[in-house]
């Protein structure tokens, strides 16, 4: 409850308050102008590297692969694009980071680390279904992120 408080309610307050004292410090005219161009440029930005990440999920499902790595790179450019076109500092600059593909690794790593003590600790259940030819369907609970094979 505390993070959506924050998320919707302070984020939003400071990045009024940074956007007023950045009017103040600049002129109205410069810091909207400052706001189309972060919008123009993330949103270019985005749109080039989330075509080279969906060529790179293509490639991988062509050849066979689960295509996990790329997909999280589309969600971080994904939320990046929404960040650089909602006027902002705080979100312009978070949205920024998010294009850098560094940051995405370092973020990746983190949120698997994350979800691999989710899964460890029962909080979440990962369930992999697949059909197989002769039309029986096969279900299991994966307790590993890194190794599908184990079952409970």
């Amino acid at each position: 409850m505390f993070q959506l408080l924050m998320l919707f309610v302070a984020l939003p307050a400071l990045e009024l308050a940074l956007l007023i004292e950045m009017g103040r410090r600049i002129g109205t005219p410069a810091t909207l102008t400052l706001i189309v161009v972060t919008g123009v440029v993330g949103a270019s930005l985005a749109r080039r590297q989330g075509l080279g990440v969906l060529r790179e999920v293509q490639q991988q499902t062509a050849a066979g692969r689960l295509p996990a790595s790329p997909l999280a790179d589309a969600v971080m450019i994904l939320v990046a694009a929404a960040l650089l076109v909602t006027p902002g500092i705080v979100t312009d600059a978070f949205g920024f980071l998010c294009l850098v593909p560094a940051f995405r690794r370092v973020a990746k790593r983190a949120m698997l680390r994350r979800w691999e003590r989710a899964v460890r600790t029962g909080s979440i259940q990962v369930h992999v279904a697949a059909d197989d030819p002769f039309g029986t369907r096969q279900e299991k609970v994966v307790r590993d992120l890194r190794d599908e094979s184990r079952e409970p």
